[in-house]
């Protein structure tokens, strides 16, 4: 089950807790062999996740929540979530499995959906494609094969429009991580590449008629003033820290690409080795049967040449991912500053 982490997008995850406290989590609403198309998620879940990271997130500190509903045909109903509790190392008789089950019972006694079908995470400018988050899907999925992992961009949030999207593995990164072999030939027969690692579900947001008939009432009362700061023409930090995490990604995908490059020049080498090795090895028998000898007992190269261990490349695919991840936030952020630009532009030459 995924825990909380202090960190940078960061999660646990524990196999065993997620069989236990998500497998009971089962829906009735669909069958084993449909895939998700959409997740619907009431308003009031929404809410929850916001506040909870208003509570207890601070800077890169990742919240994290239980997400509870069901499966109606290919659509994924969320319509309810408890947090995972904020808690130190120092509470070492916490148990994480027994506390989501007892939520669940109470839930389940006052009558409010209390199937277990993901979990939510908040991220920090976008960084959420990490290995944590990696083990921590496969484990849900496992479990709960319709279960999806909800993010949550507080930051991207602030911009003015709401930043939530959810993601499930694919079937073929599935199949990978089944297989616990992330060497490249492994990665290759699979066709994993780092667009074909996560699958994004679209999520329409439902609110019952009472609510939306309060958010209109709530619209009218706004002030026209609060929503000036949507046009505003200057420019925050958030693409300046984007640009940040973007260069320290391509730094770390520069150093696994070196250590890549000397495993495959190792390689070479020993192979190179290995066929002088073989060529002296004939050239000694022929002599030898030359001389009436008996040729030289077979060895085996294995055992005289070691072959070196291939680097795992799951990280570099995640690392790809996360670059991926921060191009598209910088490139929707430069699109709607472009267009404040143009349009400036445009009632100044108006105006004049």
């Amino acid at each position: 089950m995924a825990s909380r982490k202090e960190g940078t997008g960061s999660a646990t995850t524990s196999s065993s807790s997620t069989a236990g406290a998500a497998g009971k989590g089962k829906s009735k609403g669909g069958s084993g062999d449909s895939a998700v198309k959409q997740v619907q998620i009431d308003g009031l879940v929404v809410l929850k996740i916001i506040k909870h990271y208003q509570e207890e997130g601070q800077g890169t500190e990742v919240v994290q929540g239980v997400l509870l509903g069901l499966v109606v045909e290919d659509r994924l109903e969320i319509t309810n979530c408890f947090p995972f509790p904020q808690h130190t190392e120092d509470d070492a008789d916490f148990d994480e499995v027994q506390y989501q089950m007892e939520m669940m019972r109470s839930l389940r006694h006052v009558n409010i959906d209390h199937l277990h079908v993901g979990w939510y995470q908040s991220t920090y400018y976008g960084s959420f494609v990490t290995r944590a988050l990696l083990d921590s899907q496969f484990s849900y999925q496992h479990a709960i094969e319709e279960s999806v992992v909800l993010i949550y961009d507080p930051i991207k949030t602030a911009q003015g429009s709401l930043s939530l999207k959810a993601y499930r593995l694919t079937p073929k990164l599935m199949e990978v991580c089944k297989e616990k072999d992330f060497s490249p030939e492994a990665l290759k027969k699979g066709s994993i590449t780092f667009e074909h690692m996560f699958e994004e579900v679209p999520i329409v947001i439902k609110n019952s008629h009472l609510i939306n008939v309060l958010m209109w009432e709530l619209e009218k009362k706004s002030a026209v003033a609060d929503k000036h700061e949507l046009l505003s023409l200057a420019s925050s930090n958030h693409l300046g820290k984007n640009l940040q995490l973007l260069m320290d990604r391509v730094d770390e995908m520069s150093q696994d690409i070196v250590k890549y490059n000397t495993y495959m020049r190792n390689m070479s080498k020993q192979q190179q080795q290995k066929h002088q090795y073989q060529q002296r090895r004939q050239q000694e028998n022929m002599q030898r049967q030359s001389r009436g000898e008996p040729p030289l007992p077979e060895e085996d190269l294995s055992k005289l040449f070691k072959p070196h261990q291939p680097p795992a490349r799951m990280e570099s695919l995640l690392i790809a991912g996360q670059i991926n991840t921060y191009c598209q936030n910088i490139k929707e952020f430069t699109a709607q500053n472009l267009g404040k630009l143009f349009m400036a532009q445009a009632l100044q030459e108006y105006n004049n």
